[in-house]
Formats: C-alpha cells, sequence, structure tokens
C-alpha cells in the first residue's frame, strides 16, 4: 500500500533524497540498535566474566557463555608482554596463529590492560577492553550496511538485530575484519574501487575470508568490461595486505631474507589443522568413523568447483547479478566446505546475508538455525566435559545441529541463486534499481556473456505493480 501510495506523490524514493531531517536518521538508530545489541550480547557473557571463565571445567559451556579472548590473554604471551609473531611462545603453540591485523589489535588491547594484580582481574578487563574496541567495529558495520544500498537504509536494521551476530560478537577478533569488509562494499557502491580495495587488502590481512570478494568481482567487471575498475581495486587489495604484512613476513640474517616463522604460523596451523567442530566432514567422520585424514584435498576441490559455478551463473544469469549476491554465495561456500565452522563465523555472512537477500523471513530461518547451532556447541562441549556425568548434548544431538547449520545456510544460498535467475524475484530490484551495491557495474552494459543473455537481453518483468528494472543492452 505505502509502494503503490508513494505513486501520487511522485513515486518510490531517489536515490539523492534526503532520508529525514531529525537527528534520529535511519542510520542513526540502526547504529544505536546495533550497539544495544552489543551490550545485550554482552550482558549474556556476565556468568563467564563473573567466574566461569576462571572456575569449573564445563561452566562457561552450560551458560554458553564462551570467549577465546580472556584465554588468549596469558595463553598467547600478552600478559607477560611478548611480541606477536618474534617472541616465540612457551606452549604448544609456538607462535601467535592470528593474521597480523587482528594480532596488532590484540596488542593494542593488551597495552590498555593494567599489568597489575591478578591474572583474573587482568584477564576480565583485557576482555572489556576488547569489547570496546570491538563495539567501534559494530558501530562501523551498522553504519556501512545501511548506506550501502542508498534507497534502503532499513535494510541495516537486520545487521542491528540479528541474534547470532550478538551472541557471538566477542567471542573473538572477527568484527574487525567483518567491519572493514562492509566499509570495502561501501567504497565499491560508491564508484571508489581504489579504496574498496585497500579497505578488502586490510580485511585480508585481519582475517582471510575477505580476499575472496575480489573473486566475484573479477567475473561481475569480467561480464560488464569493467577491466580498469577492477585494476584499481586488486592493486588496492595488494599494496594494503604487503604495507601491514611485509614489516612482519621478513626477517633478515646473516644468509639473506627469509619467511618469518612467527607470520607463516596462521598459515601452516591452517594447512595442519584436522577436522574440527562445526563442519560436515567432522560430520561426516562422525557418522562414518573415517578420520577424512584427506579433507584438505576434499575442501580444496569443492571450493574449486564451486567458485567454477558461480563463475558460470555470473556469465549465464539473465542479468548480471549484484556484488552482494555473489560476495555472499563465495563465502559461504568457503563457510560449506571447510574445515571448522566456529560459532562466530556466523559474523562474516550477516551483512553479506543482509545485502543479498533483504527479507527478515529468510534472514530469521537462517539466523535461527546459527542460534541453535551456537547453543549446540556449548552443549556438546559441556556433554564432553562433564567427564562420566554426560550432562548437555550428545553427539548425536550436536550432529543435529550441525545439520540445521548447514541447512539454514543453503537455504538462503539457495534462495539468493534464485533471485539471479530470477531478476524480477529480487526484493531489491522490485523498487526499480540495478544493483545499488555494484558502483560503476550499477545500470551499465554487458561486453561478454554466455547463454541466452547473450542473444537476447533480458529486463525484469512487470511484478505487482512496481515498475520495470531499466538497465543498459548488450553492446554489439
Amino acid at each position: 500500500m505505502a509502494a503503490a501510495g508513494s505513486e501520487l506523490i511522485g513515486g518510490p524514493i531517489g536515490r539523492r533524497a534526503a532520508l529525514g531531517t531529525s537527528r534520529l536518521t535511519p542510520v542513526r538508530v540502526i547504529a544505536l540498535v546495533a550497539l544495544g545489541m552489543f551490550a545485550l550480547g554482552m550482558v549474556q557473557k556476565l556468568p563467564c566474566y563473573n567466574g566461569g571463565w576462571f572456575f569449573g571445567a564445563t561452566s562457561q559451556y552450560i551458560h554458553a557463555c564462551y570467549s577465546d579472548i580472556p584465554h588468549l590473554y596469558a595463553g598467547r604471551g600478552f600478559a607477560d608482554g611478548l611480541i606477536p609473531y618474534f617472541d616465540r611462545l612457551p606452549g604448544d603453540m609456538e607462535y601467535l596463529e592470528y593474521p597480523v591485523l587482528t594480532g596488532l589489535f590484540m596488542e593494542v588491547a593488551s597495552w590498555m590492560t593494567p599489568h597489575g594484580g591478578g591474572i583474573q582481574q587482568r584477564e576480565q578487563i583485557y576482555w572489556l577492553v576488547n569489547a570496546g574496541m570491538l563495539m567501534i567495529c559494530v558501530a562501523v558495520l551498522a553504519v556501512c550496511v545501511a548506506r550501502t544500498h542508498r534507497r534502503r537504509p532499513w535494510d541495516g536494521l537486520l545487521v542491528a538485530l540479528a541474534p547470532a551476530a550478538a551472541l557471538t560478537a566477542t567471542i573473538n577478533w572477527d568484527l574487525l575484519a567483518v567491519a572493514l569488509t562492509a566499509a570495502g562494499m561501501l567504497m565499491w557502491s560508491r564508484s571508489r574501487p581504489l579504496a574498496a580495495g585497500v579497505l578488502i587488502g586490510l580485511a585480508t590481512a585481519a582475517k582471510l575470508y575477505p580476499v575472496l570478494l575480489l573473486g566475484p568481482l573479477l567475473v561481475l567487471c569480467w561480464r560488464a568490461g569493467a577491466w580498469r575498475a577492477y585494476g584499481r581495486a586488486l592493486a588496492g587489495a595488494v599494496v594494503s595486505w604487503l604495507v601491514v604484512n611485509l614489516p612482519v613476513m621478513i626477517t633478515h640474517d646473516g644468509a639473506g631474507f627469509h619467511i618469518r616463522e612467527g607470520w607463516a604460523k596462521f598459515y601452516t596451523f591452517s594447512q595442519e589443522r584436522p577436522i574440527d567442530f562445526g563442519s560436515i566432514w567432522l560430520l561426516i567422520s562422525q557418522r562414518t568413523g573415517n578420520p577424512l585424514e584427506n579433507a584438505n584435498t576434499y575442501a580444496t576441490l569443492l571450493m574449486i568447483l564451486g567458485c567454477g559455478a558461480i563463475g558460470l551463473l555470473t556469465l549465464y544469469a539473465p542479468r548480471r547479478p549484484r556484488f552482494a549476491q555473489l560476495a555472499f554465495l563465495v563465502v559461504a561456500l568457503f563457510i560449506l566446505t571447510n574445515k571448522v565452522y566456529s560459532p562466530q563465523y556466523v559474523l562474516w555472512l550477516t551483512p553479506l546475508a543482509v545485502l543479498a537477500r533483504p527479507r527478515w523471513r529468510d534472514f530469521l530461518i537462517w539466523q535461527a538455525c546459527e542460534v541453535m547451532y551456537f547453543l549446540g556447541i556449548w552443549m556438546y562441549l559441556a556433554y564432553t566435559g562433564n567427564g562420566d556425568k554426560h550432562q548437555g548434548l550428545p553427539p548425536e544431538g550436536y550432529q543435529l545441529a550441525i545439520v540445521l547449520h548447514l541447512l539454514g545456510t543453503l537455504y538462503l544460498c539457495a534462495v539468493v541463486v534464485r533471485d539471479i535467475l530470477l531478476p524480477e524475484r529480487d526484493v531489491v530490484r522490485r523498487d526499480g534499481d540495478d544493483d545499488p551495491s555494484g558502483g560503476v557495474l550499477d545500470r551499465s552494459a554487458d561486453v561478454f556473456v554466455l547463454g541466452r543473455a547473450h542473444h537476447r537481453p533480458r529486463h525484469a518483468v512487470q511484478f505487482e505493480g512496481v515498475p520495470q528494472v531499466r538497465w543498459g543492452a548488450v553492446r554489439e
């Protein structure tokens, strides 16, 4: 009714409209809601803050409030003033197993943590300091998602209210990479490919998965012939990643320059890590009794095949897919085929899911599956850590939680693929937009397509009274 009634006063809102003149603009409201949900997530960690992290073998699992942050303060040498990547650690993990920008984030938080008092108090303060820094990342994330689609700022409310994101926000440091990735996508949507590449490169220096976004951009720019924009983005990503990593990566001795062992630990650890919690490989291994020692090979092959399928989908689709849709699909593929799925990985997909499929029903179905997995893994760890008492979720129950996580993600992938094949069903394009997150790709013509799209350009059909999407035709 609102969409139809708006025709009386000029139609849907324009991309350059001033969205409100009061102080409570949509972006500000969304940022405040996101900060409120983040604070509720901190409150959910109170049972662990008050003792669960320090006393009782399974208390932090029973209350579902586990966090890596306080444990790694002492476990990775920050309490002793050791320098990440340079100083060898005394335990089983010889060096910090995180990318350089995340390591710097952890180190800065340790500088702001008082070194006096007992270790428990210091770990509590370290978690609070990290939570404060991650809260800034949440605000950046919410603002970037709300501003990426100019005419749909309220879609950002899905990110702000995502329950799984609030529950997992302070488990680890993933929000740093998620915020940088969202900022990179915002810059791309504003036709600033160099700035977008710089931010994606910085995000990759904090977590590996953002580099995957360069793949969808490659295929989209190939189809649109936007090679100059892609080259600028790629150059920005490479240079920013090198600026962050080179000072830590390269060491020199009498024999010449070498790759520093501490810097390489993240990559060797990821390669050597066995199958772990939440992955489809763990599910298969537990059900069959096969240790799946070649899981690395299987995961790599599936990832390559899946990326090839996404590339073909991009070139065969009746209209060039939106950047956010392909970004979601490629990161979801990485999560589905990976050897491990930690609960906080849901943060990677949350902003991408909102931009790819901004519908409350589909988003909440997926979030419900992720919340069930969040509870399932902690109850399973409580079961396995309680000795003979076995209080918690048995392996069969945890396997069901893994299946729910996999099915929820696959469901959202299927809906996004349907929107790509039937662009008239895409809720973003039903308003008359083409690709509001596409930047230079938005409404641009195709220069290379496959299949039917090469012979007859198709347009989104009239759908429930909504205007047609009008985009460029294939050039000769």
